[in-house]
């Protein structure tokens, strides 16, 4: 078994959703390992140090919930959670815990290996930024200067107000991650009020705008209704 594979650890006591995404993931020449419980899942994360977790939350000893707390209290190992739960206070509380993704069952076979693909990529893009101070964050004709405070489209600058540009570049650090409207909230006012979420609202659409994205255009930034944003990926 060659090692430059990613290893990705699914916690899923179903068996043959287990089986298929097992499947699935080894055509794509991935590393699996599995677990059925989540004191399982637990141990294995452990001793196998995966790359990535899948996870289901209904597991037969306890909430998957639990496992994304226990897996953040030690590092930033990408978690994507893979939930028959499609209520938004789940997959809230899922992100907001730490959680990279969300994905809801039934799910299609493309669009999950491209969530899979997504949120290892980020994950390693975010590992490779951290030792860096300030730098540059291309997105398509998108580029955000973080040591300038300054952003361009198509080599144009947009001129963003303080509050507009923290949110655009607080998003670019976690592209590829679904980030909850609380954690944006928390990350640029630092505390939540009752029209915290009109508030970010207000500055996301004058963002769009700005950078002449039309309502409902799937360009540069993606809103998870209810839930929160995610800013794109290069490859998207």
């Amino acid at each position: 078994m060659s090692n430059n594979k990613y290893k990705i650890l699914i916690v899923e006591d179903e068996v043959n959703i287990q089986s298929f995404i097992k499947a699935n993931l080894e055509i794509n020449d991935y590393q699996v390992i599995c677990a059925e419980t989540c004191a399982l899942g637990m141990i294995m994360y452990a001793s196998h140090h995966p790359d990535l977790i899948v996870l289901d939350l209904g597991l037969p000893d306890q909430d998957g919930m639990t496992l994304i707390q226990n897996v953040r209290k030690a590092d930033t190992t990408p978690i994507i959670v893979l939930s028959a739960r499609s209520n938004e206070s789940d997959k809230v509380e899922a992100l907001d815990l730490g959680a990279n993704d969300y994905i809801t069952k039934p799910f299609g076979t493309e669009e999950f290996m491209a969530r899979i693909r997504a949120v290892l990529r980020s994950h390693r893009h975010s590992q490779e930024t951290e030792n860096t101070t300030g730098g540059l964050f291309r997105l398509h004709d998108l580029l955000i200067d973080y040591d300038k405070r300054q952003v361009f489209i198509e080599n144009d600058e947009i001129d963003l107000t303080q509050t507009e540009y923290n949110i655009l570049s607080y998003l670019s650090m976690n592209s590829g991650k679904v980030v909850t409207y609380a954690a944006i909230i928390q990350a640029i006012w630092g505390y939540s009020d009752y029209g915290s979420v009109k508030k970010l609202q207000v500055n996301m659409k004058n963002i769009r705008k700005k950078m002449g994205v039309t309502p409902g255009e799937k360009r540069y930034i993606v809103n998870e209704l209810g839930v929160g944003y995610r800013m794109l990926e290069d490859e998207e």
